[in-house]
């Protein structure tokens, strides 16, 4: 079986994630993880797109929310906002117990990594999952409303805001933390989960030398379109593909990847779109790409899989 870095964040990208890690291994799946979008609220540090896909591995996430964890209450945020806190973030009682945790561990002097790998062992999850560094990365959006982080775009204001530019603050001081460089090093194949191109890969890529890993990698490097005619599945993708000056569509997210991926799956609405997308200089395979149930997941792990034998 072949050895899969997958590269994820968001919900599209824990979804695949869960998919792999039925058919492989935990020496076998590796899967590296946005951590732009992490922050600090109530004190606590909160690592957003490392929780969704630890808590999808685990088996406990909430699939109607796509954040946080089932059958979750929110008590102690009430009472953040009975004493005038302006509680805008949500955070679960349980959720909370996973950032106390963190930021304990943190604060004694473990790296984000090795915070990263305790919570996901105490959870039962076999398979790696690993912060692509362990220095302090921020999204900013450049919107009309003025300049803010991405929880705030995101959550306080619900990506109403039109973006006009991203930028990674800190990520010209970031490395890539040695446990993913000899991940990326050592795989058989490289997977860019249906996540948002933006807001969830491009942190990862903008890590130095990152993207010189993957440049120099020989073999498969596959591309998951996050949209599917022309709408996002979850999330601001589309939205912000349109407001950057891209195309709508599976075609606008291939530019992104163009030098990045040989290979790209679009979803069967949009085959229309195959050999637009294979003058690029990629493959382009077509099958059904939306993921609602557990079988529609490992369905289209094996079939990645199966086209890069």
């Amino acid at each position: 079986m072949k050895s899969v870095v997958a590269l994820a964040g968001g919900v599209g990208g824990a979804k695949l994630a869960l998919g792999f890690s039925y058919i492989l291994g935990s020496d076998e799946l590796t899967i590296v993880v946005n951590t732009a979008d992490d922050d600090r609220f109530y004190g606590l540090h909160v690592s957003p797109d490392l929780d969704t896909v630890m808590y999808t591995l685990a088996g406990v996430s909430n699939s109607e929310m796509g954040w946080g964890l089932v059958s979750e209450s929110f008590r102690t945020l009430e009472r953040l906002k009975e004493y005038g806190v302006d509680a805008w973030f949500n955070l679960g009682d349980l959720d909370l117990a996973t950032h106390l945790y963190r930021t304990k561990m943190l604060d004694e002097g473990k790296t984000l990594s090795e915070v990263c790998q305790q919570l996901a062992k105490s959870l039962g999850v076999e398979h790696k999952i690993l912060p692509v560094t362990d220095s302090s990365i921020k999204t900013v959006l450049e919107t009309q409303d003025g300049v803010m982080s991405f929880q705030e775009y995101f959550v306080k204001n619900q990506c109403e805001p039109v973006v006009k530019s991203i930028d990674f603050e800190g990520s010209s001081n970031c490395t890539v933390t040695p446990e993913v460089r000899q991940a990326v090093m050592n795989m058989d194949l490289l997977v860019f989960c249906p996540s948002n191109p933006f807001v969830s890969l491009a942190p990862i890529l903008s890590v130095p030398g990152f993207k010189q890993l993957i440049e120099s990698f020989s073999g498969r490097s596959i591309g998951v379109s996050p949209i599917v005619g022309g709408e996002a599945i979850k999330g601001p993708a589309a939205k912000m593909l349109k407001e950057l000056g891209h195309d709508v569509s599976s075609l606008g997210v291939a530019r992104q990847y163009v030098g990045l991926c040989n290979t790209f799956i679009i979803d069967e609405k949009d085959v229309a779109l195959k050999e637009e997308i294979e003058s690029l200089g990629m493959d382009v395979f077509v099958t059904q790409t939306i993921m609602e149930t557990d079988q529609d997941k490992k369905q289209l792990a094996q079939y990645i899989l199966e086209i890069s034998a």
